[in-house]
């Protein structure tokens, strides 16, 4: 007689993951889903417009950007101008998105190295020489860290990730989702300034010299908050991966999807001689680059202020990672015998542009709805409609920046640049708070917590596309739900961690965010 086993009872928390899944993969196919998404704008642009809604522009006269009258209107896309752009452009809003060029060019080169079987000899040397219990920590630091290099972590990190992890016999899209929420939902974090920090403090001076003209805020001026943020995101991240993500994906069955699990066997005496090789092609081509951006010297610095902020080497980096996985995944190739001519590496390039056949579709409909939501200027009136409302809600200092954190979360929902939100908010946002005695470094650093926590949720975030088409190589019926569902835990862990973070740094210990950052401003 054999005796009936209650399976355990799921914690609250997988039954609201299930829920929002559920209710994700209700929806069409995200390729269909973007599609519907771009007619809708074109019809609601039509009726917003018909009731005049608009709201009155918060940047200074002879602001770029600035509308005329000083109004942003919602813009028809029903009309003969509309319809006049969406045809005139449907091309090139497919080959100018951005993401598309950078992800293409680089796999070219993420291919090579893949095929010569150098990732997958990286990968094993990385695993049998690394603590198990360090590999999540890694990735997820790893991933923030990548910010740096731009879009080095999105087409090379989070691809490798769910590599190494389905590797190990770890759900492959656990490994996705922890370099992803490293990446993406820590995109602020980081031990180093990046080409954010320039873009987003210029913009704050702007704003904060609506008040004070002679108001100037540096590059630097988050970095001490940052470069903690770091290591917080870092553990969350670790602990959302281990602690909720991974167990409620359950065991993974390479049947469920297309990838092919990498051997995880001990290195061959070829393989290390053919990963020394690969080693000293890394270091030759690091040298060279070095040479390019040395003060005084490098031809690939800012030409007119001789930096690396607004050079050619940081406005280059996909070419450096095609070089950086192109040339020493030759090298390995050579050296283990299956790249013996020009037409074996062809045939790797050729073979990973082969898998991007559905995200080069669903590039085209995202495309389209990006540009026809940005023409509308949907986004613009809901976030100055979002600052007014948080400005005309009388409260204490720590729930004021609580709330702003949250309403720039959700503006980043709808508006996926950093710079391009903070361009249209900051003017409302930045005045507002140092009325009330903050400094404009202070605003910044909360703003970028809000900006950062809800990339890994949002279709609007430029490579949403691409982390759907990696995921679908593990899981073929793969659906936004699902990818939004198994993201949820950081987007929340994250905005309520680094939020008290930022409670406990300004308003507890009274720290400033960065060198010679100001906390309080007064008149």
């Amino acid at each position: 007689m054999s005796e009936h086993i209650t399976p355990p009872a799921k914690r609250p928390i997988e039954r609201f993951l299930n829920t929002v899944e559920w209710l994700g993969n209700l929806l069409p196919h995200p390729i269909t889903l973007f599609a519907l998404f771009s007619l809708f704008i074109i019809v609601a642009s039509a009726v917003a417009a018909a009731f005049g809604v608009n709201v009155i522009d918060p940047r200074p006269v002879g602001a770029a950007g600035r509308a005329p009258d000083g109004v942003i209107h919602v813009v028809s896309l029903m009309s003969a101008e509309g319809l006049q752009r969406i045809v005139s452009h449907l091309v090139t809003n497919f080959t100018g998105f951005a993401p598309l060029g950078t992800v293409l060019v680089a796999l070219l080169g993420v291919g090579i190295a893949e095929h010569s079987g150098l990732l997958s000899a990286a990968m094993r040397a990385l695993v049998f020489n690394a603590p198990k219990k360090l590999i999540t920590f890694t990735i997820v630091f790893a991933g923030i860290i990548s910010n740096t290099a731009s879009e080095l972590g999105y087409v090379v990190l989070i691809p490798l990730a769910a590599m190494i992890f389905h590797s190990l016999d770890r759900h492959p899209l656990a490994g996705l989702a922890a370099a992803f929420a490293g990446v993406s939902g820590g995109y602020s974090a980081n031990l180093l300034l990046g080409t954010i920090d320039p873009l987003l403090s210029g913009i704050t001076q702007s704003a904060a010299q609506i008040i004070d003209p002679d108001y100037h805020v540096g590059p630097e001026v988050n970095w001490y908050f940052m470069f903690v943020s770091t290591f917080v995101i870092a553990i969350l991240g670790t602990w959302i991966t281990n602690s909720i993500v991974e167990p409620k994906l359950g065991k993974y069955h390479d049947s469920e999807g297309d990838a092919v699990r990498g051997d995880m066997g001990a290195l061959t005496t070829q393989e290390r001689r053919a990963l020394k090789g690969a080693g000293w092609a890394v270091l030759g081509v690091t040298l060279l680059l070095i040479l390019t951006v040395l003060p005084g010297y490098g031809v690939l610095l800012n030409p007119k202020t001789g930096t690396l902020a607004g050079s050619p080497f940081l406005k280059g980096i996909v070419v450096f990672i095609f070089v950086f996985f192109a040339i020493p995944g030759m090298v390995y190739g050579r050296l283990i015998g299956n790249m013996r001519n020009d037409r074996d590496v062809i045939n790797a390039m050729s073979a990973s542009m082969s898998s991007m056949g559905m995200y080069i579709v669903l590039v085209f409909f995202a495309a389209q709805f990006v540009a026809f939501f940005n023409w509308s200027n949907f986004g613009t009136v809901v976030a100055v409609k979002g600052a007014n409302l948080l400005a005309s809600i009388d409260m204490g200092a720590p729930l004021l920046f609580v709330c702003f954190i949250m309403i720039c979360g959700f503006i980043n929902l709808m508006i996926g640049s950093a710079s391009a939100q903070w361009a249209v908010t900051a003017p409302i946002f930045v005045p507002m708070l140092m009325l009330v005695g903050f400094a404009p470094e202070v605003i910044q650093a909360a703003y970028r917590i809000g900006d950062s926590v809800t990339n890994v949720i949002t279709p609007m975030m430029s490579y949403f596309g691409l982390i759907m088409a990696v995921a679908a190589r593990y899981r073929r019926d793969m659906g936004i739900g699902t990818l939004v569902a198994m993201m949820l835990p950081y987007s929340v862990v994250f905005m309520i961690g680094w939020t008290l973070l930022f409670v406990l740094w300004v308003f507890v210990f009274n720290l400033p965010v960065g060198p010679g950052a100001a906390t309080w401003y007064t008149l």
